[in-house]
């Protein structure tokens, strides 16, 4: 292939390679040179043009495929278009001898075909620059059109549709020309060619004004014409022809006015024109009257077609004419469907609704923006109440003619359905937007719809219903209202059967929208419509007018009610028991009696009753599983084992009373069906027998005479066999009218009036409106849907006799009844299949086998396609259920044989797929010996080039053979791909089924090789540039089904190998498809793009740009019909979500945007934030369109524009002016994904860089990059979006803009303003916040929406930003007023939604307030710790609020509320606490329910006190705490203190139940707030004496708080729980502590002193054992050792190990948690007794030194970190306990072990480099001092500590000898002389020899001369230790040593800073030793006189220059201040 790409053709390398490759070869090398063409130099190119052109013309008559000529024609005209034009007449006259020729043999036609694509593509290229040449090509063209075949003639019109879009205006001599030729041809045979009929038609309107003008009607007529028998893509083409040529007689371009005087249609002519056609088809006006007479009814294609053509029609002219025009297309479009010749019968009247409402729908629901929709909805509105007083005048005028009336009124139910729904849709898109329209007087709304519900036509009353629903779903605040308000119509017009019927309609339709109405209803309608019901069922009987629709109505609403779900119902349930049973007979004898007696009418009522009956049944069924235990389903078998005997007697009762009983009779088995299909089939085995042979009677049709099919059987065939049956009709925006053309029964004609109890119930998500198919097909499907329910639990005796019942049936019948019986039967065998599948069972012995087999092989051979369908379905389910080896060989092989020999093209398409069946069922292992055969047989029928229809389905089977095989089918993955080559090369373009299935096996087979495709071997290539190809080939095609399969198959190799597709032209090509008209392809481009864009969505957009730009620079842009602007690809998506509906695609645009989001937002910061501000700015007006002002500024610019524009423009482009708008404003439901985008933007900030939230750093930054962005510096968009979102109509946007507020709050409340130093910057946006939460408190806003904002405010309040009191007022008594609608309630007349909602609202309140009053006590309690600290200046810069806000001034506001909150706080956790107990003790939970919430409402109301307990808890502890528990509060007099402890106790339960009860399994989904609320609640008791006592008495209660808090960190491991633990832990500890006090001093004052006995308190006792579970101390420890270990793991490493770990850096957060730890261990040892705690020493004194040796690093600032001065303060702790007393010897050997552990630790050698030398010499140290006594005379260890001390003198670094110094002086001077003596013995010699040594090398630093300075300090004090008689020789150490530090004159001034110091610091020690010891100070410097003259020098130098000397000392302290040492804390 890489030889392919060159400029010229690489003939030799062509001529080496097979025939077979040679297309491709040849076609890699045109596509090669359509991409270096254009980006060519053109010099290069001219140079080659010759032989370029020689090449391509040769390659004309080469006979090449459909692709390669169309690439052939582009590159020829490129080429000529960029070289010279010099031969390009030549060419073209080659081309047109081509054309010319005689030869119409078909090898000739490929190069004829091309000859004509070469024209076509040279004048669509150069145009006008052809010149004259064009009537000559026209006329050639068009005599070739007249003998062509279908083939050449679809290509012909091609060309010719390309001629007239190069020339325009140019080539009007020939237009009249064009038209009489191509007209014919609108109704040719072929569908391809009237396709391009319609399409070369569309482009001549453009220019050849007589199209709209004199030939308008005929082209109409022509087009009707052209409908009839079409398929979708002609209907498409078609439609849009006829769709424009109206709208351009309506509105023609100006160009083409200017030019011609024209005379233009009004509207209604061309209304009139386009209603011909849906009313009257293609007959036109010409056929004699006779026909009209005789009615036949119109084609239902061109119906459809019609429809389809006003949608063009109205999309045409654009949104803004539809405002305008609205009012006369709306009734144009009901005056239809109110037409007796649309609705000639029912079915035809339920298609032309459908028809109409698709119209409207597509018009209104795309075009219109939200304000222009609720225009609309007024104008329906109108309508509907024109039409009902119309209907009313009839009804009550009963002397008019009766037989008009009674025509009008039917007539007007259509008109009413259409309109409602339409309604009702709009309002359901609106959603809460549409609130103006249901409130505003004028309109009426409400009334106008309530009024249909007593229509005298059910239809049009169960359309105002659903009307109703759906206002009920976009407004919830409308629910409760309009249900009462229906129920007070029942009960006031109770004797109108019309009011019954309505009312009761809209009741069951209100009570089925509760499920999508989040806060529900009050429970109590549901107890209102039970007594409705059971009053209208009671009275039913009284009053014969009213019984039909009394009972009716009555189960309707029972019905309705069973969808509230078991929460309601549970308490109805032994009512609707009882109801049930008294509808059917008890007995036999009772069913006996019954037959015997009644009329037809009373027999009517019956079955009525009991078909409504059983259908609440089933509703209870599908909504309460909850509650179907045993004995309720035992008590619904009895009625409905009632019912099915009743079945048996039914057709005699119909027999005497006559066949209209037929209807109901059909609606009793509908429900029983329905009601069984949902029990599980082992409830009615008993009844088998009876059963089936209903079900098959049913669907076999052997009482039924008309041939009614199952609806079934395309769901139940495999959605990919769609291409063989035509249903991915499904898929395509005209789904809900190409419906009527499906061939099943009744397909597309659901409507409300077919089954009145669809009103309730949940519509599938596909369809808008729910519509049931009538009674006959319904009761078929419901038969055959059941059928397959049971069959698998029938004997096989029973399966064979049916299975032979079924043959039977198919022989009996003939002709179209042959065909219904059949399919009936394969829907059924293939449910029964399906469901044996399912339940993983066979299908039984080998006769049951032999007969099914039969039965499907039978099929295989049908005509009917959708048949054969069924069959290879049925045959490879049967081999999945069989599962036996031999069975499938036998199956595989008749299909083998018959394709062998068979010719004839059905066997060869059943048994094709049928082999494609077999593998796709058994998978590629069950059917791996087949593989050969069956892949090699399909390959053969694929390239049966004769019939297409053989190609297809083989291709097909072949797809899912390769599908199913995955890594066998790899052997035959080359043949297989070269085949799909070939045929995407040589298959004509028309044929799109066989293309759609190429594009299958593509798929499937790039799935096979998958990731090997990455790979770079020659086989693999070939394999991967083979794909690309064909991709590129099926991009090309015109079908938009094969673009999608292109598009999926490129999806599948950038999965596997991304590198080799290109995405520089895959992403332009997608950008384009978004704008297609095709669902499918829509759908492709978007699923690919959201593949992309999760790896490379940077290049996605880039590409897309580029696009946009080229589009731009182009002439032809207007052939690319895409808006991207400046906002990319992004604002397209964006503008998407606007027009589509589809749910796949929405939410695959979701995805997209939101991968794009996530990769690139943080860098293109400003760009996304436009794109959602822009989508958000369109809520500035009520129901938001796009803000007037802008669309004026657009006007204006335009005009100024159309100014400059000149002339040759202005005629192509003026009248799409108004198209490049985009159309309508962002709906709400875009508007809130931009919300929700906002907030992803601030996380993403949040993770990206700490700049986007500090405005000092994001500055600077911006300075220095100026191309950068930060957050912060949108700080005001941000804010404003949120408030706009807020602030909006639509509730869903006004929660996400309350979320954007409260995530903008919490991000950047503490970002300080660099301006005003003590200022945040969201200080300034106060006003907006106050204005954004203040709505969300009106009483009518929804509970979850004020909840949402309770939870801002605390936010906001909490947040620290306001600083002025008066301002925090604002968002406070927003607050306050909802606190005291808490505790008021609502009045329950006033409710509007359900009890839990209330519970919402209240419990967000108190945990609004909650979490106020924590950070109220916060601030306080660091108030009241500042004071300390403040005076020390440390804060100053920092500006703290403290400078502004008192600290009590939110306790100010907060305080007078606390007496009430508290209360209610407290209610809020007793509720909390019942809820949580388990199941088994809900006997224990108070009947009436809590404090806030209702035992009906009691699961919903669980999760939101999930939601807001924490923060109560936190709350009401700190409480509790700060009041004494309470105890002060409760104000009446307390007789007996043990009521007081008794509430005190209670309160501390409570609380502290809850807490152990969450923290025992805090679920992994619960927020880790909640975890910390509640330590910190804990936290909060345990600083309350009242609290701690409890507590520490209780000590298993302790217990298990520490084995809890243990369990806890084992699951949670944020480093704030852990800490927050520890903190725990610490109380608990020290509340035990105070108690152990307690009791032992009491102990003392009783027992007089017994010492012995006091001691032994305490854990451990005399024993000294801990029991696990009941010790205090062994849970601490538990839990002590297990963070220190999780943090330090090298505490668990054996002493053995050789290896010593060097110490680690821990983070700050371990460090604090080490040394919390550390300290709660060394207080363990005193909660025990003396044998208990020397249970615990060791391990306690093993940890600590652990601690420290894994913690002491030295660190560059010398400081000693937190664990480390832990650990030095607890082994101080332990050692200095009272301990050491009491337990002599073991003690003594615990400190000596501990000692000789700390020593090892710190061998010079053992611990490397890094090392703390000083801490461990500071231990070494503390254990000398605090336990000297059972040091003394250890000779090892004395041994072992000299050597530490030796090692640190020694030291290179002068801070570990300065502190070493310093520790030597404290052991120095113990006071136990038996221990300090050795060692003054032993290191004095090394102290004196060291400071000697420092005459020689004087101290360079401060440091080295503080070590120096703290020698001398410990030699003076061993000067003052000595005894009086050694004085003398230890002053001789001293004072020479001294000073020989000290400088004389000459070198004083040159000396070293640090020197000078050594000098001072000398003379004064000097001079301070003197005066003590006189005589022996004498004594030695009269010894020496040379030390005698340096003293005298200095001290006279020193006074000489005295003020010298005083500036000199001034400076000293600072020098000698920076190096002290200073221990954070004090260890001696």
């Amino acid at each position: 292939m890489e030889l392919a790409h060159s400029l010229l053709l690489n003939e030799e390398a062509l001529a080496h390679i097979t025939e077979a490759k040679r297309a491709v070869f040849i076609f890699e090398w045109l596509r090669f040179l359509d991409k270096v063409l254009i980006a060519a130099n053109k010099v290069d190119v001219k140079e080659k043009q010759k032989q370029l052109v020689e090449q391509l013309t040769g390659l004309i008559s080469s006979s090449p495929g459909p692709p390669t000529r169309k690439l052939l024609a582009k590159n020829l005209a490129v080429l000529y278009s960029i070289g010279d034009t010099f031969t390009v007449f030549q060419t073209l006259d080659k081309c047109n001898d081509i054309i010319k020729s005689k030869d119409d043999t078909a090898a000739y036609l490929p190069t004829k075909l091309a000859a004509v694509a070469c024209v076509g593509a040279f004048y669509e290229r150069m145009g006008r620059m052809l010149g004259s040449s064009f009537p000559e090509t026209i006329n050639n063209l068009l005599k070739a059109l007249k003998s062509s075949e279908s083939q050449g003639r679809g290509e012909i019109l091609l060309s010719l549709q390309k001629v007239l879009g190069g020339l325009g205006g140019a080539a009007a001599s020939c237009h009249r020309d064009i038209y009489k030729n191509a007209r014919s041809l609108l109704t040719d045979r072929s569908m391809a060619v009237r396709c391009a009929v319609a399409k070369c038609l569309l482009e001549l309107q453009n220019e050849a004004v007589f199209i709209w003008t004199t030939e308008l009607e005929n082209v109409a007529t022509l087009c009707f014409k052209a409908l009839e028998g079409s398929t979708y893509s002609v209907r498409v083409a078609v439609s849009t022809l006829l769709g424009t040529a109206m709208a351009t007689a309506l509105m023609p371009k100006q160009a083409t006015v200017m030019r011609q005087n024209v005379k233009r249609a009004t509207l209604e002519e061309v209304l009139e024109l386009m209603s011909t056609g849906f009313l009257r088809g293609g007959s036109g006006f010409l056929k004699s009257g006779g026909e009209m007479l005789k009615g036949a009814s119109v084609s239902r294609e061109v119906r459809v077609g019609v429809t389809q053509a006003y949608v063009v029609f109205v999309t045409t002219l654009g949104g803004q004419w539809l405002e305008r025009n609205f009012a006369v297309f709306l009734s144009h479009l009901l005056e239809l469907v109110a037409h007796p010749r649309a609705t000639q019968t029912h079915v035809e009247a339920v298609y032309s609704r459908r028809c109409v409402s698709f119209a409207l729908r597509a018009s209104l629901g795309g075009l219109l923006g939200e304000k222009a929709q609720i225009a609309a909805a007024k104008e329906i509105c109108l309508a509907i109440s024109k039409q009902m007083r119309a209907v009313e005048a009839v009804v009550n005028d009963p002397s008019s003619e009766g037989r008009a009336g009674a025509a009008d009124v039917s007539a007007s139910q259509h008109v009413m359905v259409c309109a409602l729904k339409e309604l009702g849709s709009l309002v359901r898109s609106l959603s809460a937007t549409a609130s103006p329209l249901i409130q505003e007087p004028s309109v009426g709304f409400l009334e106008t719809v309530t009024s249909v519900l007593l229509h005298p036509s059910m239809a049009a009353r169960l359309a105002a219903a659903w009307c109703l629903r759906c206002v009920a779903v976009a407004l919830p605040y409308q629910l409760t209202p309009l249900l009462e308000r229906c129920a007070e119509c029942i009960n006031n017009l109770k004797n109108s059967p019309e009011a019954v019927s309505g009312y009761s309609f809209a009741m069951a339709a209100l009570l089925g929208g509760v499920h999508q109405c989040p806060l529900g209803i009050p429970h109590s309608k549901g107890k209102m419509v039970v007594s409705i019901a059971e009053d209208l069922l009671r009275s039913a009987a009284q009053n014969s007018r009213l019984s039909l629709q009394r009972t009716q109505a009555g189960w309707l609403l029972l019905g309705a009610l069973m969808t509230l779900g078991p929460s309601l119902v549970r308490y109805h349930l032994p009512k609707m028991l009882l109801l049930w049973r008294n509808v059917f007979p008890r007995s036999q004898k009772e069913l006996e009696a019954e037959k015997a007696r009644g009329d037809s009418f009373s027999w009517q009522v019956m079955l009525e009753g009991r078909a409504g009956a059983l259908c609440a049944m089933r509703s209870f069924v599908a909504h309460c599983p909850e509650l179907l235990t045993e004995d309720v389903i035992r008590r619904l078998m009895t009625p409905i084992e009632c019912a099915m005997t009743m079945m048996s007697h039914v057709p005699a009762v119909i027999k005497v009373h006559g066949a209209h009983l037929k209807a109901s009779a059909a609606m009793v088995r509908l429900r029983l069906y329905d009601i069984l299909a949902l029990l599980p089939p082992k409830t009615y085995e008993g009844s088998f027998n009876a059963l089936l042979r209903e079900l098959v009677a049913e669907f076999t049709l052997t009482d039924n005479s008309a041939n009614t099919t199952t609806s079934l059987l395309r769901s139940l065939c495999h959605y990919d066999d769609s291409v063989l049956m035509g249903s991915w009709l499904q898929e395509t925006d005209h789904k809900s009218i190409e419906d009527q053309l499906q061939p099943n029964s009744a397909s597309g004609s659901g409507a409300l009036e077919h089954d009145p109890s669809s009103i309730y119930l949940r519509i599938p998500a596909v369809e808008a409106v729910p519509g049931p198919l009538p009674l006959g097909v319904s009761v078929i499907d419901a038969s055959v849907a059941l059928f397959g329910v049971v069959f698998p639990h029938v004997s096989f005796k029973h399966r064979l006799q049916m299975l032979d019942h079924f043959a039977e049936c198919i022989k009996q019948a003939k002709g179209v009844r042959q065909q219904a019986v059949q399919l009936n039967i394969f829907t059924a065998v293939l449910s029964a299949l399906k469901g044996l599948a399912e339940n993983k069972s066979s299908l039984g012995p080998e006769e049951v086998r032999k007969s099914a087999l039969a039965l499907v092989m039978g099929a295989l051979d049908n005509p009917n396609p959708i048949l054969r369908c069924a069959a290879g379905e049925a045959l490879g389910r049967m081999a999945q259920v069989v599962g036996e080896a031999s069975f499938i060989a036998r199956m595989a092989q008749h299909s083998f044989d018959k394709l062998k020999s068979a010719r004839d093209v059905v066997s060869r398409t059943g048994h094709s797929l049928a082999l494609g069946c077999l593998h796709r069922y058994v998978g590629g292992i069950g059917s791996g010996q087949h593989l050969k055969t069956s892949v090699s047989i399909l390959l053969a029928l694929a390239q049966d080039a004769t019939c297409h229809e053989v190609q297809t389905w083989a291709l097909h089977s072949l797809a899912l053979i390769v599908d199913s095989s995955g890594p066998m089918y790899r052997g035959y993955v080359e043949p297989t791909l070269s085949l799909v080559l070939t045929l995407l090369l040589t298959v004509p373009p028309s044929h799109t089924e066989v293309h759609q299935c190429l594009g299958r096996c593509l798929g499937a087979l790039i799935t096979t090789v998958g990731p090997e495709l990455q790979g770079n071997s020659v086989s693999i290539s070939t394999i991967r540039s083979s794909c690309l190809v064909g991709c590129a080939i099926m991009q090309d095609h015109s079908d938009s089904l094969v673009q999608a399969a292109a598009i999926s198959c490129l999806q599948q190799l950038h999965m596997f190998a991304p590198r080799h597709v290109n995405l520089s032209s895959l992403v332009p090509c997608l950008c384009v498809h978004l704008c297609s008209s095709h669902l499918l392809l829509r759908r492709a481009a978007v699923a690919c793009l959201r593949q992309l864009a999760q790896r490379e969505a940077a290049e996605v957009c880039e590409y897309a740009m580029s696009l946009a730009r080229r589009a731009g620079d182009s002439k032809d842009s207007t052939s690319i019909n895409l808006n991207i602007t400046e906002t990319g690809l992004e604002g397209v998506l964006f503008g998407m979500l606007d027009r589509e509906t589809d749910r796949k695609l929405c939410s695959d645009i979701h995805d997209t945007l939101g991968h794009m989001l996530s990769s690139l937002a943080v860098g293109k910061l400003p760009h996304w934030l436009k794109l959602c501000k822009d989508v958000l700015a369109a809520t500035t007006e009520v129901g938001g369109t796009v803000a007037s002002v802008g669309r004026r500024k657009d006007e204006e610019e335009d005009s100024e524009k159309k100014d400059e524009m000149d002339d040759d423009i202005m005629f192509t482009s003026l009248g799409q002016d108004d198209k490049s708008k985009p159309s309508v404003a962002p709906r709400w439901v875009t508007r809130v994904f931009a919300a929700d985008c906002l907030c992803r933007i601030i996380h993403l900030c949040e993770n990206a860089d700490k700049a986007h939230f500090d405005l000092a750093a994001a500055r600077l930054a911006k300075t220095r990059n100026p191309e950068g962005d930060f957050l912060v510096l949108h700080l005001c968009d941000l804010v404003r979006m949120a408030f706009m979102a807020a602030t909006d109509h639509s509730n869903q946007l006004r929660m996400a803009g309350l979320q954007a507020l409260e995530d903008i709050i919490k991000k950047f409340a503490a970002v300080p303003e660099p301006e005003f130093p003590g200022h945040v910057i969201l200080e300034q946006y106060q006003a907006n916040v106050g204005a954004a939460l203040r709505p969300a408190f009106s009483p009518d806003t929804p509970s979850d929406i004020t909840a949402k904002a309770c939870q801002v405010c605390s936010a906001w309040i909490g947040s620290g930003v306001v600083s002025d009191l008066n301002d925090l007022r604002r968002v406070h008594t927003l607050l306050v007023s909802s606190l005291d609608k808490v505790q008021t309630g609502k009045s329950p007349s006033s409710q509007l939604y359900s009890e839990s909602a209330t519970t919402m609202e209240k419990l967000a309140v108190l945990k609004a307030w909650a979490e106020v009053f924590v950070v109220a006590m916060n601030i306080k309690k660091e108030s009241q710790s500042r004071p300390a600290r403040r005076p020390q200046g440390e804060e100053e810069d920092e500006g703290d609020e403290g400078d502004v806000l008192p600290p009590d001034s939110l306790m100010t506001l907060v305080q007078p509320e606390l007496p009430s909150l508290s209360r209610l706080w407290l209610a809020v956790l007793r509720d909390y606490a019942l809820l949580t107990l388990p199941a088994e003790f809900s006997s224990q939970l108070p009947p009436e329910g809590g404090a806030f919430y209702t035992p009906e409402t009691i699961d919903t109301a669980r999760l939101h006190y999930r939601s807001s307990w924490a923060s109560v808890l936190h709350a009401e502890a700190l409480w509790l705490s700060s009041t004494g528990f309470g105890s002060a509060e409760e104000s009446a007099p307390l007789t007996a203190p043990a009521n007081t402890d008794d509430l005190v106790k209670d309160r501390l339960h409570l609380l502290l139940g809850i807490s152990i009860e969450f923290l025992c399994f805090p679920r992994a989904e619960e927020p880790i707030e909640d975890v910390m609320s509640c330590l910190h609640a804990l936290c909060t008791l345990l600083d309350s004496p009242s609290a701690r006592t409890h507590i520490a008495e209780d000590q298993l209660l302790a217990v298990e708080l520490l084995n809890v808090l243990h369990r806890l960190l084992l699951t949670r491991d944020p480093p704030s729980v852990q800490l927050q633990v520890t903190t725990v832990v610490q109380k608990t500890i020290r509340a035990a502590q105070e108690h152990l006090e307690h009791v032992r001093s009491s102990k003392t004052g009783e027992a007089g002193g017994d010492e012995e006995c006091v001691s032994a308190l305490g854990e451990g006792g005399e024993t000294g054992e801990l029991v696990p579970g009941k010790s205090l101390v062994f849970a601490a420890m538990e839990l002590l050792v297990f963070i220190l270990v999780r943090h330090l793991p090298h505490l668990k490493a054996q002493d053995s190990e050789s290896v010593r770990h060097p110490p680690q850096q821990l983070s700050d957060h371990s460090n604090r948690l080490v040394a919390a730890t550390v300290t709660v261990l060394a207080e363990l040892p005193s909660l025990c007794s003396p044998a208990g705690s020397m249970t615990i020493l060791p391990t306690v004194l093993f940890l600590i030194t652990g601690v420290l040796r894994d913690t002491a690093v030295k660190t560059a600032d010398n400081s000693v970190c937190a664990p480390v001065s832990a650990a030095l303060q607890a082994i101080k702790t332990i050692l200095s306990s009272p301990l050491a007393a009491k337990s002599q010897p073991q003690w003594s050997a615990l400190v000596r072990s501990s000692l000789a552990t700390v020593l090892q630790h710190s061998q010079p050698d053992a611990c490397g480099a890094g090392v703390d030398e000083v801490s461990l010499l500071t231990a070494v140290t503390l254990f000398l001092l605090s336990a000297s006594s059972a040091l003394v005379g250890v000779s090892v260890l004395q041994e072992g500590c000299i050597e530490r001390f030796r090692h640190g003198l020694n030291s290179a670094d002068p801070w570990t000898q300065a502190r070493c110094y310093q520790l030597l002086l404290s052991v120095f001077q113990h006071s136990c002389r038996s221990l300090s003596t050795p060692y003054i013995h032993l290191l004095a010699p090394l102290l004196v020899e060291k400071l000697k040594a420092v005459e020689h090398s004087p101290p360079s630093t401060a440091a080295e001369l503080q070590a120096v300075q703290e020698g001398v300090k410990v030699l003076e004090s061993l000067v003052a230790m000595g005894e009086e008689q050694n004085r003398v020789q230890l002053l001789a150490l001293l004072v020479p040593t001294l000073i020989s530090y000290l400088l004389d004159d000459s070198t004083f001034s040159t000396a070293s800073s640090s020197s000078k110091g050594l000098h001072e610091s000398a003379l004064q020690s000097l001079m301070h030793t003197g005066p003590l010891y006189p005589a022996a100070f004498k004594t030695v410097i009269g010894a020496a006189p040379e030390l005698k003259t340096r003293l005298e020098a200095a001290i006279r130098s020193r006074q000489a220059n005295s003020k010298a000397k005083s500036a000199a000392r001034q400076q000293q302290p600072t020098v000698q201040a920076a190096p002290t040492i200073k221990l954070k804390t004090s260890f001696f």
